[in-house]
């Protein structure tokens, strides 16, 4: 579980984030959407470390980030996973040596116990034939593997996916949110993800923060957001013209 608590955030005089509480629980897959500029990815890039918030708490299990020792953030980075948008796998490695990447930075395991390890986690991303393949060589749905099993190779306790379906066409995008919702499940993690794409809000939007110009706006899940009468909610929800006849047939659906 991670807990925030009035985090707020500026850069100069521009505030972007402006007191944001809210609870991501272990085991589910826990989403930030908003619209550009609604501060979605300064607050991953809060909850990461890499922005120091100005004011509030961030804690992790009940550690508060900002009383670890350095000592003690170093071993919390290496509970965490990361998902980047694009993958950004290295293209002078094979998948193996990228999966292999954190293993080799963060433990002392041995070649034998490494090697063990990526073939785990390759065979449950389905990607069991791909070891010496370079990511030059696979799909754009295939490098996202990749990235998923580097970002769980070391048994993270957090999951953080930066656009997770960026550039993917929707059935393959639609294979990517149910493996992530599948690897949380299945390993108990803390999966943050921050997102526009309104299919992986519905498919797998067990928790849903939305922020509107650094605020949280409202929160909830998959099945409230379509129910929601918060306006600001209801314009970004059925933005698209597919939405907005999806909203009218709940309306005619209610009424009956």
């Amino acid at each position: 579980m991670i807990e925030i608590k009035n985090i707020e955030k500026s850069f100069g005089d521009t505030k972007v984030l402006k007191g944001i509480s809210t609870v991501f629980e272990t085991g589910k897959t826990n989403l930030i959407i908003g619209r550009s500029g609604s501060g979605k990815t300064v607050m991953i890039k809060t909850l990461l470390g890499i922005h120091k918030q100005d004011k509030g708490t961030i804690s992790f299990d009940g550690r508060i980030y900002s009383k670890l020792s350095d000592d003690e953030k170093r071993t919390l980075r290496t509970e965490i996973g990361m998902v980047f948008q694009g993958s950004a796998l290295f293209d002078s490695m094979t998948v193996e040596d990228n999966v292999a990447f954190p293993l080799k930075m963060f433990t002392k395991n041995r070649k034998s116990e490494i090697r063990k390890r990526v073939n785990e986690v390759l065979e449950r991303v389905n990607l069991e034939d791909a070891n010496k393949k370079f990511p030059a060589e696979l799909s754009g749905g295939m490098q996202k593997r990749v990235a998923i099993a580097r970002a769980i190779v070391n048994n993270p306790k957090y999951l953080f996916c930066d656009e997770p379906n960026s550039g993917l066409d929707p059935e393959t995008a639609i294979v990517i949110d149910e493996l992530i919702q599948e690897i949380t499940r299945e390993y108990d993690i803390t999966t943050v993800i921050n997102t526009h794409d309104m299919n992986s809000v519905l498919q797998i939007g067990e928790k849903i923060v939305y922020l509107q110009h650094g605020v949280k706006e409202w929160e909830g899940t998959n099945e409230e957001i379509l129910e929601t009468r918060k306006r600001s909610v209801v314009t970004f929800v059925y933005s698209s013209d597919l939405f907005k006849k999806v909203r009218e047939s709940l309306l005619e659906d209610a009424e009956d």
